[in-house]
């Protein structure tokens, strides 16, 4: 199948690229090339900002393809423009949603596809629906072909899963484990949160590309397994060789007390507890079964930051914050 990929180098997009290039397919990135070097040599690119219509269009006025599959569209107006570029010129379109748009707070621990789509904590959220709505009104209107793909807290090698961490990603909170200092974990940690590699996550996104049964349809993507936040961390810390000192932060506090805004990502995402039925795709996609366990996933990847400095990126300014935090709630008499 010719298949045309927006963006493509993404923590999810990168192992579907790979995997689709693996099967044989004529895989076509269009990006702007920051991170192409990576990429299988049978994977074709096409080089613009895909924010840039009218350049699109001109470089692609003569392709058609089996699908499209977009990873970068976070709001209606780029769904909107993807239509006008890909109506006609695709038999499939898959858009990336997130899990994050499920209902919050939850009425019942246990998603399914039809569990009702509402966060108000977190305007990412909410645009992502509001993407669905347009598909889903074009697919019904004017047969516009289009699947609707959610994944839940996906990570690939570079990054480990984590509830709290500032702006530049996950090293600094490992580095304090590693330097045995107290982490941040939101709540009790006791609430089971779900991470999927981005190995198994493609498996299944790869079997609907082309897939009959997916047209008009809406899918979610995780693993099976549903793991506390302790474990998450402990996990992290055992591979490490070291203890895990926790200080347990309610996430409402967290988000009220600045300057991080966790109101999205706690309160509208991480806080609650989340077990998925991945009973749908795997009706369409028989076989599939995410086979990365989490222990396995999560020492992978500290191994891999450890061995590549370039994953090891400072952030002295949440390193002093978490300080201050930790030394306020150690302090308060109960």
């Amino acid at each position: 199948m010719k298949i045309l990929l927006i963006g493509g180098t993404g923590t999810i997009s990168m192992a579907i690229t790979k995997l689709l290039a693996q099967q044989g397919h004529e895989v076509i990135l269009l990006n702007r090339g920051y991170r192409n070097n990576d990429l299988p040599e049978n994977v074709r690119t096409i080089q613009c900002d895909i924010q840039n219509e009218a350049d699109v269009e001109k470089k692609l006025a003569d392709m058609t393809f089996d699908c499209v599959g977009e990873f970068i569209g976070f709001v209606p107006s780029q769904v909107e423009r993807d239509f006008r570029l890909f109506s006609g010129k695709t038999k499939q379109y898959i858009y990336i949603s997130s899990a994050s748009a499920y209902q919050k707070p939850l009425s019942d621990c246990i998603i399914t596809e039809s569990t009702p789509l509402s966060n108000p904590h977190w305007q990412y959220s909410r645009d992502k629906i509001a993407c669905e709505e347009y598909l889903m009104k074009q697919y019904r209107e004017n047969g516009f072909p289009m699947t609707i793909v959610r994944p839940s807290h996906t990570y690939d090698e570079r990054s480990v899963p984590l509830g709290v961490h500032g702006d530049n990603g996950s090293w600094q909170v490992v580095k304090r484990i590693m330097d045995g200092k107290p982490v941040i974990i939101h709540g009790d940690g006791t609430s089971l949160w779900t991470i999927t590699h981005n190995s198994d996550f493609a498996k299944a996104y790869a079997g609907l590309v082309g897939n009959i049964h997916a047209i008009g349809q809406a899918f979610h993507i995780t693993s099976d397994e549903s793991v506390t936040w302790n474990q998450i961390y402990s996990i992290i810390a055992d591979e490490l060789g070291v203890e895990l000192k926790a200080c347990y932060v309610p996430s409402s506090v967290l988000n009220a007390i600045g300057p991080y805004d966790f109101e999205g990502t706690l309160l509208g995402d991480k806080a609650h507890t989340v077990i998925f039925d991945n009973s749908k795709i795997k009706r369409a996609v028989p076989g599939f079964t995410a086979t990365v366990r989490a222990d396995q996933g999560i020492r992978n990847t500290v191994r891999y930051i450890l061995d590549h400095k370039e994953c090891q990126t400072e952030d002295e300014e949440f390193d002093r914050w978490c300080d201050k935090v930790i030394n306020v709630m150690n302090n308060i008499k109960i």
